[in-house]
């Protein structure tokens, strides 16, 4: 049986400071996310002593971590609902705290756009008069530069790499039928890209490799990071990066739960059987996406020619009889197993039947029919300068801006919950034990991360608590003793006994 999926999401936000396009975006993402932290009651800095960014899964470590550099001066918080909130290069990064099932992991995705409201509105105050800063969930600033929404799971460390590798690849370059955010144009460089108006994907164009280790140069489908935040020798962390940053819940919700029910699928050798092999899955990646008819066909080894939504089918159809045979109890959630399987069809039939009516569930879908109403009322040519505003707004998180938040999409949380989950940490996860130290004994926490927390005692030596089983640190687990303790000091003897 499969291990639990747990899950989550990391998202580099663009920004821009209107009023001042040429400044730093360094320096912006730094004011942003300090206006953020300035409000907490005590800040607690993140601990990089497992940073291992070189790790490859092929068995492997380059030196120097294949030029991942990893910018341990800029500010690198942890707050109360368990996620890490940073300064990742030239962006603002939330990265979600672990979760037990798609729809807690939608939940604490959309709590991280609220962070990124309530920051924008603390820094407003910092800013001379006819300045802001501007945050987008996007991917590409038209520029050539593309940054991350990126995903995690757990999975079993026995299944070989390369059989991920193989099951997960067709599935990865298809699914962006379902989860594309859209884009208008191109920036692939090719000759094939002058001819694309609209496509499903933001991230499609930047990537050049099947398999590898890199994320911002020469990207891959597969990603091949071995760092996985808990006990090596049982799990192995899959770090997705191919994934568009979605605005529409659904998106989100069927992207993270669809990659779950395929991950288990693979660790139950259930798509041994499967037989769809891509010739060229990145130039395949770059076809699909620039088809929003969906009628494209790619070529696969054996020579047959095959839709993304054809894939898509085969894989679901896998997945009704896999569920049929083991449940979803690895899901964590008992609804959200009957729920995506059901979407997933009737998601592939709507779009086999015609796509826009899914424009109140799906982000491309959403913005392709805001993009075509708007050419036909104005009557303006493709590639003018205006659609890519529209599709620039459609990103933008200021809520009185956004496009997004005009339309009547299909809704699956209430803001209130939102609200909370920005400060209250999943309870089923090991987050539960290090938002809840966090809330409760700030100032006794010296440092944090993903799989141990630091206790400041006031003596030496500091104190450090492993939290290697991500299913461990509960609210169940470890919820009574932390209401019991009064001190950090009374927790740590307590752990200790």
């Amino acid at each position: 049986m499969p291990i639990p999926k747990v899950l989550g999401i990391e998202t580099e936000y663009g920004v821009v400071v209107a009023g001042a396009p040429e400044a730093n975006p360094i320096s912006t993402s730094s004011t942003l996310i300090n206006a953020y932290v300035a409000g907490l009651a005590d800040r607690v800095e993140w601990d990089f002593v497992d940073e291992s960014p070189g790790v490859d899964a092929r068995g492997f470590a380059i030196d120097g971590g294949s030029g991942i550099e990893l910018d341990t001066h800029l500010v690198n918080a942890v707050l109360t609902n368990g996620a890490r909130l940073y300064v990742d290069h030239a962006h603002p990064e939330y990265s979600s705290p672990e979760c037990i099932s798609p729809s807690q992991a939608l939940l604490y995705d959309k709590a991280g756009e609220e962070v990124m409201v309530r920051a924008m509105a603390s820094a407003r105050r910092l800013l001379p008069a006819g300045q802001e800063i501007v945050v987008y969930k996007n991917n590409s600033d038209r520029k050539g530069n593309s940054y991350g929404c990126h995903e995690n799971y757990l999975v079993d460390r026995e299944v070989p790499f390369q059989q991920l590798v193989k099951e997960l690849v067709p599935f990865f370059v298809t699914r962006q039928v379902i989860i594309g955010a859209g884009k208008v144009g191109s920036e692939f460089s090719g000759s094939k890209a002058t001819d694309v108006d609209f496509q499903l994907s933001q991230r499609a164009d930047f990537f050049e490799e099947e398999v590898g280790l890199e994320t911002t140069l020469k990207r891959p489908i597969i990603n091949t990071r071995d760092e996985p935040h808990s006990d090596g020798q049982r799990f192995r962390r899959l770090h997705v990066i191919l994934g568009d940053a979605n605005l529409s819940e659904r998106s989100t919700w069927l992207k993270l739960g669809l990659t779950a029910i395929v991950l288990a699928m693979i660790e139950d050798g259930f798509l041994q059987d499967l037989k769809i092999e891509l010739a060229d899955p990145v130039g395949a990646l770059r076809e699909i996406s620039w088809d929003p008819t969906l009628q494209r066909s790619v070529l696969l080894q054996d020579g047959r020619r095959i839709r993304a939504l054809e894939v898509q089918y085969a894989y679901l159809e896998h997945a009704l009889e896999y569920v049929e045979h083991f449940g979803v109890s690895y899901l964590g959630n008992e609804t959200d197993g009957p729920a995506l399987l059901e979407e997933w069809g009737r998601v592939l039939q709507a779009l086999d039947d015609d796509p826009m009516t899914l424009a109140d569930t799906l982000d491309w879908v959403a913005k392709w029919q805001l993009v075509r109403g708007y050419q036909e009322r104005h009557q303006i040519e493709v590639g003018d300068p205006r659609l890519a505003a529209i599709d620039l707004q459609y990103h933008d998180l200021r809520p009185e801006r956004s496009l997004f938040r005009r339309l009547p999409m299909r809704r699956m949380l209430d803001e209130t919950t939102v609200s909370w989950a920005t400060s209250n940490p999943p309870p089923d996860t090991r987050a539960y034990f290090r938002g809840t130290c966090l809330a409760k004994f700030p100032g006794s926490i010296a440092a944090a991360n993903w799989d141990s927390i630091i206790f400041d005692l006031g003596t030496d030596p500091l104190r450090r608590v492993p939290m290697m089983d991500p299913l461990r640190g509960t609210e169940a687990h470890v919820g009574e003793l932390l209401r019991r303790v009064h001190s950090a000091q009374e927790l740590v003897e307590a752990l200790g006994s």
